[in-house]
């Protein structure tokens, strides 16, 4: 049995990066040191007031410490690592574009006044669970043991859950709308035409390399048409439909 570092150092860099900063920036809040209202999306602040952070540390805000923030931090330690491990495995650049494209995608979407949210940290981790949802369709999921179904359903079925608990709606409607957009543009839509309308920038394959970050892009990993079977809870679960198409 790993010990809790063990395991810390074995997770995949971007999942473990960004999970790492929204505990930080929580702990920070939950101790006074930092307000809230100091790193929300505002608008009204933004560029008046020259505020930019703002666009970046509203992704690393959970809410303070609750059963809500623990669930979110486990779902990035579940369903991110699956799918950096898994469908993205050797292939940080893209996870990390897949980050920064929903990230973009959840600013635009909240400029409009009905989604506007102070925090898109919710939106992120669900955006990571849809993907993941979409990659993993057939692994069955089991919720507080009380009901069992697929994982192509569970974004849905956690939305369901927040409206019983009195959640807002709209974060996770934003992580939906974002990887939707994501995953029709990088498999859908290549399955059907042929063509990758959302390569990763050549900017983000720099910077992963030039900071070593995971490892190096094998574009020849994965295959158009061809589902990498995938153990989930003692059995075999399958990925999505198909396989993103290479540069």
């Amino acid at each position: 049995m790993s010990s809790p570092a063990e395991f810390y150092n074995s997770l995949p860099p971007i999942s473990k990066t960004y999970g790492t900063l929204c505990l930080l920036t929580t702990t920070l809040c939950q101790l006074g040191i930092l307000h809230p209202i100091h790193i929300a999306l505002i608008f009204e602040y933004l560029f008046p007031n020259f505020q930019i952070w703002r666009l970046f540390t509203n992704f690393f805000f959970l809410g303070k410490f609750s059963i809500n923030f623990g669930i979110r931090l486990l779902m990035i330690a579940r369903y991110g690592v699956q799918l950096e491990k898994g469908p993205f495995e050797r292939r940080t650049a893209d996870f990390l574009w897949m980050m920064i494209f929903g990230a973009l995608s959840m600013l635009l979407l909240s400029a409009i006044p009905l989604l506007r949210s102070p925090f898109l940290g919710i939106s992120l981790v669900f955006m990571l669970l849809y993907v993941w949802s979409r990659e993993f369709p057939n692994a069955q999921i089991n919720i507080y043991g009380l009901v069992s179904l697929k994982a192509f359903y569970l974004p849905w079925a956690m939305l369901a859950l927040d409206v019983i608990f009195g959640s807002p709606l709209i974060p996770d409607l934003l992580g939906i709308i974002a990887g939707h957009l994501y995953y029709f543009l990088t498999v859908l839509h290549p399955l059907a035409t042929g063509r990758n309308l959302l390569k990763t920038p050549r900017w983000v394959q720099k910077l992963v390399a030039r900071w070593r970050i995971g490892v190096p892009t094998n574009p020849s990993y994965f295959r158009p048409g061809v589902a990498a079977p995938v153990t989930q809870g003692g059995a075999s679960a399958f990925s999505g439909r198909g396989r993103r198409l290479t540069d």
